[in-house]
């Protein structure tokens, strides 16, 4: 059962880096952008290129971030319970957060088929907007996966 947990890790940490590569394309490009438009020569499309990166850098890197339980968690209420009632708690909200990635994924390949089939480009630079769609549907099934992952470790005794 290692070999699964160690595959969702490392395709996380795969989309990790995407994200990081996107944000310091926004970085740059929006650095780059300023500075030329003091000498009135500005990037064109700026804006839906910073738009298109961001929405990578939010999907890829929530699996990582689940991961490693790096997003805010609040253990006010579940820290009071005694751990026989934690375990199924755990279950429960992970659970939920597999059904509603599944749904949020399958939601964006509807959406991208549909971009896809309309030809729907970006107004100035004539960039499709499926790919992105296509995109952070991926990584939304990854992230089902991490906390399918999760409910692994939380039967194995590994979770907390």
């Amino acid at each position: 059962m290692e070999r699964p947990l160690a595959f969702v890790e490392r395709l996380s940490r795969l989309l990790n880096v995407i994200a990081g590569i996107a944000i310091t394309f926004i970085m740059l490009l929006t650095v780059l952008d300023v500075v030329l438009r003091l000498l009135r020569r500005p990037i064109v499309g700026t804006y839906e290129l910073v738009a298109f990166s961001g929405a990578v850098v939010i999907g890829f890197a929530l699996p990582l971030t689940s991961w490693m339980r790096g997003h805010i968690y609040v253990d006010f209420f579940t820290g009071k319970l005694p751990p026989a009632l934690r375990r199924p708690l755990h279950l429960a909200t992970r659970s939920l957060g597999i059904a509603l990635f599944a749904l949020i994924g399958w939601n964006l390949v509807l959406f991208g088929l549909d971009l896809q089939r309309s030809g729907e480009v970006s107004l100035t630079l004539q960039l499709p907007f499926y790919p992105v769609a296509y995109g952070v549907a991926a990584a939304c099934f990854v992230e089902c996966l991490v906390l399918l992952a999760d409910i692994v470790k939380l039967f194995r005794g590994h979770y907390e």
